[in-house]
């Protein structure tokens, strides 16, 4: 009896001892306005079923509040912001708390999950479907009072406050780049390999892609994660898939591929140390109001209702691999930073 006692003992013990270890590895999903209404057009649309996603059958799930410091319905900038610094600020500000006014002062700098990484000798990596200045992946490493102030934030990128900056860069906006410092592409050779394309990366550990059209993702993700996992400390590696459905097709397909992608890397052999974190930063005004489940949900006329808009409603979080389990119940998008800090080990400071 005693020995089944010890036995019981011990395996609890190591059961939670597993479910607390510790992440080396942090992947943070963003789909961009990828609301709940989103997610379960896009699964109708994809799958002629409802919960199909796979995002949806994740092991833990929860709903994340997205309003700003000042207002309900957030943008990429503030939603963003909260869930990469742990604070709220305003619509259009990046990575700075809720003193700054847009376009007009600055607030004091908020220090990222990104920059902790950087701080502690991880590798980190972004890729995004957007312009890589956009309010989503600049939150990550740049500190303005006003998303639009691109040539400020392209010299916060190649003059980072912690480590050597983003290590793997993989996103849109070449030409706006230019347009913003003609020479930011001469000045990015002097730290970075530039790649022709997203599916070039090489063996670089530090490399650039920059596009001006749509690329896709899967195997640019996969090939990612291969590069930063040769940092024996780890990584922090951000992905943006922009889910807006102004065009309702092109919008969820873009969803449905995204979703795939974090399918293939969820079921990669190396996960067990790696939190996948997704989310989104705002939802958007999109329903499914009609339709028959026999037929197409975008051949029915009047069955998705658009309205163009952001909306303010909580967005869905989901989560696998350590520190996954502080995903349940309703969050605040603030929580999310301290998630994925807690899944590190990391305390918050200066």
């Amino acid at each position: 009896m005693k020995i089944f006692l010890l036995f019981g003992v011990l395996l609890t013990w190591s059961n939670s001892a597993w479910a607390e270890r510790r992440a080396k590895n942090v992947i943070l999903l963003l789909a961009d306005a990828g609301g709940i209404p989103t997610l379960h057009a896009a699964s109708v649309h994809g799958y002629k079923a409802t919960r199909k996603l796979f995002v949806q059958s994740m092991p833990y799930l929860g709903l994340s509040d997205t309003s700003t410091a000042s207002q309900w319905v957030s943008d990429s900038a503030a939603g963003m912001t909260a869930i990469v610094t742990g604070v709220k600020t305003h619509n259009g500000v990046l990575s700075q708390d809720a003193t700054a006014v847009r376009g007009k002062s600055d607030g004091v700098p908020l220090k990222t999950i990104l920059e902790y990484a950087e701080e502690r000798g991880l590798s980190t990596g972004i890729i995004t479907s957007q312009p890589f200045f956009d309010a989503t992946p600049a939150a990550c490493y740049a500190q303005v009072n006003d998303r639009r102030a691109t040539a400020k934030i392209l010299e916060q990128f190649l003059k980072p406050r912690f480590g050597d900056g983003v290590d793997i860069l993989v996103g849109a906006g070449r030409k706006q780049a230019l347009a913003a410092v003609p020479d930011f592409l001469d000045r990015a050779r002097q730290k970075y390999t530039l790649a022709d394309s997203p599916t070039s990366l090489g063996d670089q550990k530090r490399v650039l892609a920059i596009v001006d059209g749509p690329f896709e993702l899967s195997g640019v993700l996969q090939r990612t994660i291969d590069l930063l996992s040769k940092n024996r400390k780890g990584y922090f590696l951000m992905v943006e898939w922009d889910a807006h459905t102004d065009q309702i097709r092109a919008g969820l397909d873009r969803l449905l591929e995204f979703d795939r992608a974090i399918r293939q890397t969820a079921q990669r052999p190396d996960m067990k140390d790696t939190l996948l974190l997704f989310t989104a930063d705002h939802s958007f005004d999109l329903r499914v109001v009609g339709g028959l489940k026999k037929d197409d949900l975008l051949s029915t006329p009047g069955a998705i209702k658009v309205d163009g808009s952001h909306s303010g409603e909580e967005v869905l979080v989901a989560a696998q691999g350590p520190g996954a389990s502080q995903v349940r119940g309703y969050l605040d998008n603030t929580d999310l930073f301290r998630i994925m800090m807690k899944a590190f080990g990391w305390r918050v400071g200066p």
